[in-house]
């Protein structure tokens, strides 16, 4: 039987690939912008829920909440921006090293200890990136290091996250997001506004909004309810999705090099999270 931990994982990874498919298809706005309408559903959504529910909003740990709100922000600025610029795919798989910095940053964060193999396993993965990078001349050196920063932050973000356990409700967690997000990008957005043109994009920024609030909602659910080893291999799924949304709505194709790049990122990613699942079985 499926427990609710991989469900959850399932969803937040299929309403994901679809928020990142709404992304791409609004190239003429800023990504700082389109943060800003996320942050807003999601504070709306959040709070009225939190308060529907009777739940403090803001928590018992704040600094460890008001962490994993910031770095979220920057992972979320970081990678919408590689998103509009870079191949959908490529984008997904440079997001991919997260586990890979959830691992390494795991060892001073949550104290939990990285074995010598495992260090192989993150090599491949970065081989992998230079292969991506050096083959696909459609990513820049800077998009290529924004997306890697996008992974270390995520990273840091899931490891505030796993400090939390059960101890906060998840849509705490979430609502964090937003309250530390919407000072940065709104101050940002009003020096820099651009108007949404017409129905279709106005729709499009709420219904991207929507969607990352339920992606996020099942995501933290999923991580506080399975161990990180038994879900986070469900994230693998969403390459697929974005190979297929990508050449399927946006024509993107890619060179043989690149795809054995992408397939090295994820062959490392995936042989950690298994080796890291074995170790707390025999443990």
């Amino acid at each position: 039987m499926i427990s609710k931990g991989v469900v959850y994982m399932l969803l937040a990874t299929f309403i994901f690939a679809v928020m990142n498919v709404l992304i791409k298809y609004l190239p003429n706005i800023p990504a700082i912008e389109i943060i800003l309408f996320r942050s807003i559903v999601s504070l709306i959504m959040s709070g009225v829920s939190l308060k529907l529910q009777k739940v403090p909003l803001l928590g018992t740990n704040r600094k460890v909440l008001f962490m994993r709100g910031l770095a979220g922000a920057i992972a979320l600025m970081m990678f919408f921006t590689t998103l509009q610029e870079i191949p959908l795919a490529s984008a997904v798989t440079l997001m991919f090293l997260g586990p890979i910095f959830t691992a390494i940053l795991g060892i001073w964060i949550v104290k939990e200890k990285v074995n010598s193999v495992q260090w192989i396993f993150f090599a491949i993965s970065f081989i992998g990136i230079v292969m991506i990078k050096g083959f696909d001349t459609r990513i820049s050196i800077e998009m290529a290091l924004l997306g890697i920063g996008a992974a270390f932050f995520s990273g840091v973000a899931y490891n505030m996250i796993r400090k939390l356990k059960t101890s906060e409700h998840p849509l705490v967690i979430i609502f964090y997001f937003p309250l530390v997000t919407l000072p940065i990008v709104g101050t940002y957005t009003a020096l820099n506004w651009v108007m949404p043109e017409g129905i279709v994009e106005w729709s499009l920024l709420v219904a991207i909004g929507v969607l990352t609030q339920l992606a996020q909602y099942f995501m933290t659910k999923s991580y506080q309810s399975e161990q990180l080893a038994k879900v986070a291999n469900i994230n693998f799924i969403g390459i697929l999705y974005a190979l297929g949304f990508g050449y399927v709505l946006f024509d993107e194709t890619f060179n043989l090099q690149t795809y054995l790049g992408m397939t090295a990122v994820m062959v490392g990613v995936v042989l950690n999270v298994f080796f890291k699942g074995k170790s707390k079985t025999n443990a």
